[in-house]
């Protein structure tokens, strides 16, 4: 949703002292870079409310009214963690006599209780309810939101808790979305499932209050229920200077000629998985698996400033695009950082594919559905690998976890699901059985909670 908002123009609200927003959202960036701006009600710049991410990566509900925030909630908490959903839900009901009740805010089902910045309305005031409500952009059309939205939901004249909209499941105990909640919408409620890719600012609520998509806005499959890998810098990974994430978390862009990382930031080290990158752009590219020791973009160590494959102090494999086409750049804490060939040379709109078979060690590379190598799997070493990602000088790469987008452009054509029927790829991921492909090697899967929970 990078460059994407859905908005439409509210009327006279069912109350202005009563409404609840929930949303689930999955971020792809931190900090300024991630274009926090989730919801907006917007009558003029002096009237208006809003709830976003800020650049410290902390949620900040704002109520404004004449230019003055009447009402506000900032949390102490931060929210880092572009891996995970968040189930976000604020209830406002300025017609309670307790001060605090007023203004709620809770995260994944619990109430936010610590804040840096509380100010609770007065009792009875009203809120700027009507003029435009906008999704996923600052009011004004600015500060773009850069991650995934699903089951927005806006209460006109009601207040809900979150146990209304989310759940614990019964036997993982992780919060889950309700998909039919019993609630009373209003006049200008509202409900985005996102469920239909060809109106996907449908009104699911019975109101048919129907947003308007100004942007491209993708259908993907990674939801609450089922979370797919995206790029995500963990604590030992840096970005790289004048990069950022887009499209949901599944593109790696940078403004400047640096080499920039991008990995899942998912621990496995067992299980078969398979995952796509296109190059797009780039002047170099490479992508594959790397060990969890010191994957970053400093220039210590022998390693090369942004390439987090190739450091002497940690084990990884890549295949190569453009400086050293076609070939598997490794480097291990004992052998330093080497080059092999291995396969084809491959263009900015060809499709690599790369398949890690964790339970046999071998690692496998192909060009546009083509086992590379004559199906022979390259032998890698170490127990636990931490980065399923690429790296790119002057970058512009884009990844398929099982999502089924480049770019943010849906998969047209033949598509291809894993074995569990998870994930829509450009090219199969089971392999298994195929002409020359090592016997050991069977079905591949897309790295998501449900195939993570059978097979790692």
């Amino acid at each position: 949703m990078s460059t994407t908002k859905l908005s439409r123009t509210a009327g006279t609200p069912t109350s202005s002292k009563k409404f609840t927003i929930s949303y689930w959202v999955k971020r792809s960036n931190n900090g300024s870079a991630g274009n926090g701006h989730i919801f907006d009600t917007y009558v003029d710049s002096t009237n208006r409310s809003q709830i976003h991410f800020n650049d410290d990566n902390v949620i900040d509900f704002r109520l404004q009214v004449s230019g003055s925030n009447t009402g506000r909630l900032k949390t102490n908490r931060v929210f880092r963690d572009t891996s995970a959903w968040y189930h976000i839900v604020a209830s406002v009901d300025t017609t309670l006599g307790t001060a605090d009740d007023r203004v709620k805010l809770y995260i994944n089902g619990v109430q936010e209780t610590s804040f840096s910045s509380r100010t609770n309305p007065s009792q009875n005031s009203d809120f700027p309810m009507a003029g435009t409500h906008t999704l996923g952009a600052y009011g004004g059309g600015t500060n773009y939101f850069d991650g995934t939205l699903t089951h927005v939901h806006f209460t006109d004249g009601y207040t809900y808790q979150a146990s209304t909209f989310g759940e614990s499941d019964s036997t993982s105990g992780i919060w889950k979305p309700k998909t039919a909640p019993s609630v009373t919408y209003g006049t200008n409620g509202f409900f985005l499932k996102f469920e239909n890719s060809g109106a996907m600012g449908t009104d699911s609520s019975g109101n048919s209050n129907t947003f308007t998509v100004s942007g491209t806005l993708t259908q993907i499959l990674d939801t609450p229920s089922n979370n797919f890998a995206t790029l995500n810098p963990a604590p030992s990974v840096e970005i790289g200077s004048g990069a950022h994430y887009e499209y949901g978390g599944t593109n790696v862009r940078s403004s400047t000629s640096n080499w920039v990382a991008g990995v899942s930031g998912v621990y496995l080290n067992q299980g078969k998985w398979y995952f796509e990158m296109q190059p797009g752009s780039t002047t170099d590219a490479e992508f594959g698996i790397a060990g969890e020791n010191k994957i970053q973009n400093g220039g210590t160590s022998g390693g090369v400033n942004g390439r987090l494959f190739y450091y002497e102090d940690t084990t990884g494999y890549a295949y190569a695009y453009s400086a050293s086409n076609g070939q598997i750049y490794f480097s291990t804490p004992s052998d330093g950082t080497q080059t092999t060939s291995y396969g084809n040379s491959f263009g900015t709109s060809d499709i690599a594919g790369c398949f890690a078979d964790l339970d046999n060690n071998k690692l496998y590379f192909s060009k546009n559905g083509t086992i590379q190598n004559s199906g022979t799997g390259y032998t890698i070493q170490g127990d636990i690998y931490y980065a399923f990602g690429a790296n790119s000088y002057n970058a512009n790469t884009s990844l398929n976890f099982g999502n089924g987008t480049f770019k943010g452009v849906k998969l047209t054509g033949t598509t291809y699901a894993d074995a569990n029927g998870e994930g829509i790829f450009k090219y199969s991921p089971n392999q298994g059985g195929a002409a020359n492909f090592d016997s050991s090697a069977k079905n591949f899967y897309a790295i998501c909670t449900k195939n993570l929970k059978e097979f790692g």
